[in-house]
């Protein structure tokens, strides 16, 4: 009996708990997600960095390799490409609040190893290359991708989130 029970507990460890399905989304790598702008309404919500557990394992090895890849070129003066994050995500919510540059957009921010996408709403075209030229001009960004969606009527060009995660 003890055999069995052991073997249920493990399986149910290994397998996640019923409240907490496999496939749930999630920001695995605690990935800087984040508003810098909320002047159009009935914007939809970026997936940003949540995805699901089979996504995670996928993204993991890549992660590492351009972790330490960063490192290894001298590309990077910390030991991970990722480790500069936090200061990104810092020095775009601090930019913003200094300039208010774009004051008629809904966005959001995701950092990922050095490479930030801000997706969201704008109701100019022009606004995706000002955006992608204004974050590249902050410390240790590598790359800058605005998405937007720039017609209210039409489906966004980014991915979105779930309803069933709340904002």
């Amino acid at each position: 009996m003890d055999r069995i029970l052991i073997g249920m507990a493990a399986l149910l460890f290994a397998t996640g708990s019923p409240a907490e399905p496999a496939d749930a989304l999630q920001n695995w790598f605690n990935d800087p997600f984040f508003p810098i702008t909320a002047a159009l309404p009935d914007c939809p919500l970026p997936a940003g960095p949540f995805t699901d557990e089979a996504d995670r394992r996928v993204q993991a090895h890549r992660r590492l390799e351009k972790g330490t890849t960063c490192w290894l070129a001298k590309e990077c003066d910390r030991p991970n490409a990722y480790a500069y994050d936090a200061d990104i995500a810092s020095a775009i919510q601090a930019a913003v609040r200094e300039r208010n540059p774009f004051p008629d957009t809904t966005l959001w921010v995701t950092v990922q190893g050095r490479v930030v996408y801000v997706e969201g709403c704008s109701r100019d075209e022009a606004d995706a290359a000002r955006i992608e030229t204004f974050v590249r001009a902050l410390p240790h960004v590598q790359q800058a991708t605005a998405i937007l969606r720039t017609d209210a009527r039409s489906r966004p060009p980014y991915k979105t989130r779930p309803a069933t995660l709340s904002r």
